[in-house]
């Protein structure tokens, strides 16, 4: 007998009809919908009911957008046992909508397990997807192997470090903002999205020491590389020794504030690219401004010319230059375009993009209390670029746009340093580019994976059975709800699966290519993605 699937129709809006030049083509105006799905239930009579929150945006559009959107609900199995639906007309503002689900399927409670809330989302022509696990009932904790947690950064509380630890300390950061100098720092009491480049009140001398007092180790300022002309479009009468000059002054500022502040790493460099047509990425380590924007001149508002959406020429050039980047919040469609194949894979590109953005807290969040409930996951566009053949680790940031660097959220990027090797770029860019990095939604927790004693990052061959190992530090009173060792296949362009729900697991891969990551839920919800392992294995004689 099917379990039947309840429907829900929602019109929040009645009118409206979509004109597409209503929307306004600046940074930051894609259609974006968030999925708050609370991990457990409410307590009472109906421990398992909840209500899934979801929330819909289209900055800047000067008209009406009508929005259709499906929020399903998986089984451990894969069998969709629920379906809401519903539409809306959205304008300039954002608009949520609650949806309840009552805890029960045909009037009976569910099988106790990790299911699955999904939330597909369309407006005019453009899609949002999101995904979310949540527990039902009260699914077995997952055993664990002993684990001291690492040592870590100033600002951390967690326990010292076990003897016999691996020799590594963790340094917590927000790898992805903006400030005064392109569209960011706007004051936290007036800010609700993105500021008109160069007006705002906050620029890098003021978020650095922000997100060092509120518990940072790193900040990454990331400014859009087109707006050091001082627009969002390209303004005819910018003054390139003035824009290049800008850049300059903000990788001082980082240089001088890291000196000053040892155990804090203060970064600048720039956010590439456009949305439209295109993708946002993040180059650390830059000192040379890129860009394609000319003033009535004729003159290149930047240092070194990289044509406009061209991410072929554009990883080219980086690999030239030893430059390191970060897809950030990349979709799994219309994005990173390489010979009209999305999240293209390049051997330039895999040699130089070394992170992920998993997990974002909301760009325009004004919460200085990590109290953002507005989430976007990106784990699939992730895991479609590792599975095109891209070595790509986790990270998960802010992308603040208001004067709250680090504070909107409690996620983070968690880099893995050698003890005793103080943090400055030099150690920040060696741990990044080795992969020694896990994303994580709870800032004092830790996860590190390993495959036959090779720490997470690395990539060897291997012969025989494989060992995969997950080990997990939280706070006082957290613990891990459940575990998943996720397995793919590089250069296949297909799917990741999961390989097991236990925390240490021995396999024999088929001959080939493999990746293997970890990824840990804590029984408050909260996430944590270690970077994969990447092996050759080799057929058995």
């Amino acid at each position: 007998m099917k379990t039947p699937i309840p429907a829900l129709s929602l019109v929040l809006v009645a009118a409206g009809v979509f004109n597409p030049a209503a929307a306004v083509t600046h940074e930051h105006s894609e259609f974006d919908a968030t999925l708050l799905a609370p991990y457990h239930g409410d307590a009472g009579a109906r421990p398992d009911a909840r209500t899934f929150a979801l929330s819909f945006d289209y900055p800047g559009l000067r008209g009406r957008v009508p929005v259709t959107w499906r929020l399903d609900l998986v089984a451990p199995s894969g069998r969709r046992v629920a379906q809401w639906r519903g539409h809306l007309a959205l304008g300039g503002k954002p608009l949520d909508v609650a949806v309840r689900w009552t805890g029960s399927l045909a009037g009976r409670r569910p099988a106790p397990g990790i299911y699955h809330v999904r939330l597909h989302a369309a407006a005019g022509g453009a899609t949002a997807d999101q995904s979310w696990d949540i527990a039902v009932g009260a699914p077995p904790a997952p055993a664990l192997p002993a684990f001291g947690p690492l040592a870590t950064g100033h600002a951390h509380m967690m326990a010292a470090p076990a003897p016999g630890a691996l020799p590594y300390t963790v340094y917590y950061g927000n790898l992805h903002s903006q400030t005064r100098d392109s569209d960011g720092g706007g004051p936290v009491a007036t800010c609700h999205g993105a500021q008109d480049p160069q007006t705002a009140p906050y620029g890098p001398d003021a978020a650095y020491p922000y997100a060092r007092n509120h518990g940072l180790d790193i900040l990454m300022v990331s400014e859009h590389n087109h707006m050091y002309d001082g627009s969002d479009g390209t303004n005819p009468d910018a003054d390139p020794v003035k824009a290049k000059a800008m850049y300059q002054a903000g990788l001082k500022t980082a240089r001088d504030y890291t000196a000053a502040n040892p155990g804090f790493l203060a970064l600048y460099g720039m956010e590439w690219g456009v949305i439209g047509n295109g993708g946002h990425l993040n180059i650390f380590d830059s000192d040379e401004l890129l860009g394609w924007e000319k003033n009535a001149k004729g003159e290149l508002i930047a240092d070194t010319e990289t044509p406009k959406s061209d991410y072929a020429a554009l990883y080219a050039l980086m690999r030239r230059r030893g430059l390191t980047g970060q897809f950030n919040h990349p979709a799994p469609t219309g994005q990173f375009v390489v010979n009209g194949t999305p999240l293209a894979y390049t051997a330039d590109g895999d040699a130089v993009m070394a992170l992920c953005e998993v997990v974002n807290s909301s760009a325009f969040s004004s919460s200085e209390n990590e109290g953002e409930t507005r989430r976007s996951n990106f784990e699939q566009a992730c895991n479609k670029l590792l599975e095109a053949g891209y070595h790509v680790a986790f990270s998960s940031n802010q992308d603040n746009h208001c004067a709250n660097w680090g504070a909107s959220y409690s996620n983070r990027s968690a880099v893995l340093i050698p003890n005793g090797v103080p943090l400055t770029r030099a150690s920040f860019l060696a741990a990044v580019r080795a992969r020694r990095v896990f994303a994580t939604m709870d800032k004092d927790a830790q996860v590190v994976f390993t495959a036959n004693g090779h720490l997470m990052g690395e990539r060897f061959d291997n012969t025989g059975s494989l060992r995969l190992q997950v080990a997990y530090a939280g706070a006082a009173g957290r613990r891990a709800a459940t575990v998943a060792i996720v397995e793919g296949v590089p250069g296949r362009n297909g799917a990741v699966s999961q390989l097991s729900d236990k925390a240490d697991v021995t396999t024999v891969p088929a001959p080939g290519a493999h990746f293997y990551y970890a990824k840990v839920t804590q029984d408050d919800g909260r996430v944590l993605w270690s970077a994969p392992v990447w092996i050759t294995q080799a057929a058995q004689p």
